[in-house]
């Protein structure tokens, strides 16, 4: 079955950075776009970033254009979402996701709290 499990997040002061991890495992990694959603309180689930699957080519949300950067290493399974210039409109949960079969699958989140 399809696990992801996100780790990587935190308290960090506005400007600060993190890295963000996504271990996948049940399907064949190296064949699925990944992506990074996320959701803070009050509000709708957001897509922050999104790679794909031969080319690694990147897209972001205007929002963290600059600032964050995704990235993945399909021999370890894991995609990565690395975190710059953080602010505090950045505080979020913070998910991992594939769509497979016309199914969208989803970890488990990590917070990510922006604040001094």
């Amino acid at each position: 079955q399809v696990q992801l499990v996100e780790s990587g997040g935190g308290l960090v002061q506005p400007g600060g950075s993190l890295r963000l991890s996504c271990a996948a495992s049940g399907f064949t990694f190296s064949n699925y776009p990944m992506s990074w959603y996320r959701q803070a309180p009050g509000k709708e689930r957001e897509l922050v970033a999104s790679i794909t699957s031969i080319t690694s080519s990147t897209s972001y949300a205007d929002s963290v254009k600059g600032r964050f950067t995704i990235s993945r290493e399909n021999a370890k399974n894991t995609v990565r979402l690395q975190m710059n210039s953080l602010k505090p409109e950045d505080t979020a949960v913070y998910y991992c996701s594939v769509k497979r079969l016309s199914y969208n699958y989803w970890g488990q989140g990590t917070q990510v709290t922006v604040s001094s």
